[in-house]
């Protein structure tokens, strides 16, 4: 194989590759029963989805998510201009933590671990307060079922 025949093929390569990354739109309008329209517009590619809708009063909000290995980033803005942010991270791995920041700048954690024939589930407020649900003895015919929140604990069998 010669030179001119590898740069070819690597060429043709290349083009063929960046078509299955290429970036999709949708757009969809709805029209009410007063003649009023709604569109929504999503555009999804390359790791990237990207919402906007806007109402018949011209008010428009939009979310856009960045998708990568083990998790993603969402951010909402309302009409308004305050937005809101979520990230996932540690998906696959058994240990899976969600942080939501919102708009006054206030942040939630629910953190997820499985493994073992256990899940525990620990979310923490704004405030520093937390709860948690752990269950264990999965298939084992007798799971154990913790709840503990800032105002108390149960356990329960089944």
């Amino acid at each position: 194989m010669n030179s001119k025949s590898i740069i070819l093929a690597i060429a043709t390569f290349a083009l063929c590759a960046s078509t299955l990354v290429a970036q999709t739109t949708s757009t969809t309008t709805t029209t009410g029963p007063n003649g009023q329209t709604a569109t929504r517009t999503a555009t999804r590619g390359n790791g990237q989805t990207n919402v906007t809708a806007t109402g018949p009063d011209g008010n428009t909000a939009s979310r856009s998510t960045t998708h990568y290995a083990g998790g993603n980033s969402t951010t909402v803005t309302g009409p308004n201009g305050q937005s809101a942010n979520r990230t996932v991270t540690g998906r696959g791995t058994g240990n899976v933590t969600a942080t939501t920041t919102g708009p006054n700048g206030n942040t939630a954690t629910r953190n997820t671990t499985r493994g073992g024939g256990a899940k525990s589930t620990t979310v923490t407020g704004p405030s520093g307060q937390s709860a948690n649900r752990t269950v264990t003895g999965r298939g084992t015919g007798t799971a154990t079922v913790s709840r503990t929140g800032p105002q108390g604990s149960a356990t329960r069998t089944r």
